[in-house]
């Protein structure tokens, strides 16, 4: 066994333990410092491949954005774990039976999966050599030229995700002052200016 496939089946088995144990860990914190662990695993799969430019991209951005804002949220919602699981018997027939066509569709890919004989060429040298490139470079000519009608599309989903969790977490308080645009736009002097005739001696 060479240096590489035994970093190669260390790292997969970790990120694969550590996903399992994102799902059945019992507190959402252990389970978001669990994903944390997948990611660098992950980050270090994607080293031994020749991407190191994803590699610190799935680092940076992930493990030191996403996911440990993911812990600050779990920690501030102090999320109550007896009373998420009450009434999980009444879901679990419909998720059984999701899980059982996921697992049938994930059955039939891996059923039908033919690993091509320049697969471990390309894994080796996935830059073509000679020509200058490196590997930001790469990436950037396959994004914005072959695949960029896919990558604005998963712009605009996430725009549209991030909007709908805007509006549907969005709660207006009573007895809150807000700015009106239209109404301020729209004042008069009979509507702005109220005129007061105070008699000597007394006040408003």
């Amino acid at each position: 066994m060479t240096f590489i496939a035994l970093f190669f089946y260390l790292f997969a088995t970790l990120a694969i333990a550590s996903a399992v144990m994102v799902i059945f860990s019992r507190n959402p914190v252990h389970s978001v410092l669990f994903l944390i662990l997948t990611f660098v695993n992950a980050a270090g799969l994607f080293v031994i491949i020749g991407a190191e430019f994803l590699a610190m991209i799935l680092i940076v951005v992930y493990v030191g954005a996403v996911a440990v804002l993911f812990l600050f949220v779990v920690m501030m919602l102090d999320i109550d774990i007896a009373k998420m699981r009450e009434g999980i018997l009444e879901y679990l027939p419909i998720g059984a039976a999701i899980g059982t066509i996921l697992l049938a569709e994930m059955t039939f890919v891996f059923a039908a999966w033919v690993i091509s004989p320049d697969a471990m060429k390309l894994a080796v040298s996935p830059i073509p050599t000679g020509q200058g490139i490196t590997n930001t470079e790469a990436i950037g000519l396959l994004l914005y030229t072959k695949y960029i009608y896919f990558f604005q599309a998963a712009g605009m989903v996430l725009l549209v995700a991030m909007i709908g969790a805007i509006v549907l977490t969005l709660r207006h308080k009573p007895n809150v002052k807000r700015q009106n645009i239209a109404e301020q736009v729209g004042r008069t002097p009979a509507t702005s200016i109220e005129i007061k005739d105070v008699k000597p001696g007394q006040g408003l």
